[in-house]
């Protein structure tokens, strides 16, 4: 079986604490309800979570969409954006869990990643040595949400193939952002030449940065 995998990676520095984190939880659930209501994205989707702050951890490994349960997201008091953290660990997972193609098996589809922020990173220096290192990965695509009116765009933009903003941290903002995730992953879980779909029209709560 040829699985998508997709990656979540959520900011959980301390700006988040509260409802903001709250809300990206049941934002979580509603996109993996969604999905597993799509037939062609329950075949084949695999997700992890990521989280960062101090330290980026794997919340959740790569599992399928049929056994993902949302887990707790700890988030601490006070903690820095370590971005480039991030980054590292998602291409130390790419590497560990996804499957190539050989000579004689097809590998996974281009995995997908999606990064949420409502800051920017703290670790400058490896933010832009992992934004570099990152662009030698193939990613069907990887896009980075602006959360909230503190969140710059300018660093997602350093890695990302597509940047929106969200700029109500409110329960309906996060939950439309959800909503137009899970349409774009099942675009992609249907359509088996990745590299050409588009993404679908975001709601009024998203706006595409350029």
């Amino acid at each position: 079986m040829r699985r998508l995998p997709i990656y979540i990676i959520i900011d959980t520095s301390g700006s988040m604490r509260g409802e903001p984190i709250e809300s990206v939880k049941t934002g979580l659930r509603a996109l993996v309800s969604a999905l597993r209501r799509d037939p062609h994205a329950l075949e084949s989707a695999f997700l992890s979570i990521i989280t960062f702050d101090l330290e980026a951890k794997v919340l959740m490994p790569l599992t399928s969409l049929d056994k993902v349960t949302i887990p707790e997201i700890p988030v601490p008091k006070s903690s820095p954006t370590n971005l480039g953290e991030a980054l590292r660990l998602l291409m130390e997972r790419y590497q560990a869990e996804v499957r190539m193609s050989t000579m004689t098996e097809k590998g996974d589809w281009m995995p997908m990643a999606v990064i949420m922020t409502d800051g920017s990173p703290s670790d400058t220096m490896l933010f832009e040595e992992m934004c570099e290192k990152i662009r030698s990965f193939r990613f069907a695509r990887i896009i980075g949400c602006a959360a909230g009116p503190k969140a710059k765009v300018g660093p997602l933009h350093m890695f990302a193939s597509d940047v929106v903003e969200l700029i109500n941290m409110d329960s309906n903002g996060f939950s439309k952002f959800w909503q137009w995730v899970s349409q774009t992953f099942s675009r992609h879980s249907l359509n088996n030449d990745q590299d050409s779909e588009d993404l679908p029209p975001p709601p009024p709560e998203i706006k595409y940065s350029v």
